[in-house]
């Protein structure tokens, strides 16, 4: 089977004071075991890193530029 990526960048909601929390837990809602969200944001998300390793992920973080990042979370485990 095929693993899913979905993308979602949050720089717009964050730089206009929203909170990107739910958009993103709706997001992970559907993945699967090897599914994949790619997160852009214009910081670490370092809180969310241990919400979502609780809920099976493994990330890693890459810098784009000055107020960007990519973070890639790939679900291991979990339900």
């Amino acid at each position: 089977m095929d693993k899913r990526t979905i993308e979602l960048d949050v720089r717009e909601d964050i730089n206009n004071k929203l909170e990107p929390f739910q958009k993103i837990m709706e997001a992970i809602g559907e993945l699967k075991v090897n599914d994949v969200l790619v997160l852009h944001a214009p910081f670490k998300p370092v809180p969310l890193y241990g919400v979502l390793k609780a809920k099976g992920f493994e990330h890693e973080v890459e810098k784009i530029e000055a107020k960007h990042y990519k973070i890639t979370f790939t679900k291991t485990g979990g339900k």
